[in-house]
């Protein structure tokens, strides 16, 4: 019985990635792909503690989200970074031309 709710749980899950896939495409920013990225990662990491209770093999999943999660963070703050210092990414608060920086 509990197996059939976290397979419906689980896919519920899947569409909301798929709704989120939209997001990370056709984003209108740069910030806003890289949230949906993020979001997907997180929801995949959902997924497969999801998957491990539906075989009954927790602690091997566990493991596996665990590693997935740290690299979404490593790649989401990869991403960020990157994408600041080639001033693809301006924030409301920062000058963006050098006459504002003089000024």
């Amino acid at each position: 019985m509990m197996s059939q709710v976290f397979l419906a749980v689980a896919l519920a899950l899947v569409m909301l990635i798929f709704l989120s896939l939209v997001r990370a495409i056709g984003g209108p920013t740069v910030l806003d792909r890289i949230v949906g990225v993020n979001m997907i990662g997180t929801k995949t990491t959902v997924l497969l503690l999801l998957i491990g209770l539906i075989y009954e093999a927790m602690p091997m999943f566990i493991d596996i989200a665990l590693a997935y999660a740290l690299l979404n963070f490593i790649a989401t703050i990869g991403a960020c970074k990157y994408f600041r210092r080639s001033n693809q990414i301006h924030l409301e608060d920062e000058p963006t031309t050098k006459e504002e920086v003089s000024a």
